[in-house]
């Protein structure tokens, strides 16, 4: 049964939601402020946290970055934040996914079951070889010919993902979904920046790729330069 932590501090979203999913067949835990939900998370390792952004103490965005500092737990944020700029920072913070309130538990109840699926994915094939690529998903550190390479939490998502997937195009929308979680086509701009960032610490260029391909018109791909 999936332990799940829900961080809100409004009583009656937090009674409803609790509630709701455990008729759903999960093992809910609360709190109702930041630093009892850090608290919490830490000492009771759940499967997933649900975190509002909203806290009387702390903003949530702050409670992220403390719970990623010890912690790989999925974190699905919930908030009545709907500004774009403000989805995408929190997810390049380390969220796994973001939804906007007012939201029905049956689909939160989908998320969560869904972060819990990539996580499992996740963990049953934790280190991925492209050619001189290796990436490792528990230590969260990839290397290219056996240098490390200096990548952000995104840029490092960015790779993994595609790095799951040698020689297959994936689209921007695909990467927004599922890397950064999100379906806003405004975003696009924001992959092409993090694709141009993790070529250049791959040693390439758009013009002159090895590993990140650009299939114009229809995405990018990963592919092994040695084949």
């Amino acid at each position: 049964m999936p332990q799940v932590l829900l961080i809100e501090d409004d009583s009656k979203i937090r009674m409803t939601l609790v509630r709701a999913l455990s008729e759903q067949g999960h093992a809910m835990s609360s709190a109702h402020t930041a630093m009892s939900g850090l608290r919490q998370a830490v000492e009771d390792r759940p499967d997933v946290v649900v975190l509002d952004l909203g806290l009387p103490d702390l903003d949530g965005r702050e409670v992220l970055r403390m719970l990623r500092a010890v912690s790989r737990v999925p974190v699905i944020v919930a908030t009545a934040r709907d500004d774009e700029q403000e989805i995408i920072r929190v997810l390049d913070a380390g969220a796994d996914d973001y939804v906007i309130k007012p939201f029905g538990a049956a689909q939160l109840d989908a998320r969560i079951r869904a972060v819990l699926r990539r996580a499992g994915q996740e963990e049953a094939d934790p280190v991925l070889v492209v050619g001189g690529l290796r990436v490792e998903q528990r230590a969260r550190e990839a290397a290219l010919d056996g240098a490390p390479l200096d990548l952000s939490p995104r840029e490092f998502d960015l790779l993994h993902y595609l790095a799951q997937r040698p020689g297959e195009v994936v689209t921007k929308r695909e990467l927004l979904t599922e890397v950064w979680r999100t379906s806003y086509g405004g975003a696009d701009k924001t992959v092409d920046v993090h694709l141009s960032w993790l070529r250049r610490k791959l040693g390439e260029t758009a013009q002159d790729p090895r590993y990140l391909h650009t299939v114009r018109g229809v995405g990018v791909k990963l592919v092994d330069p040695t084949r």
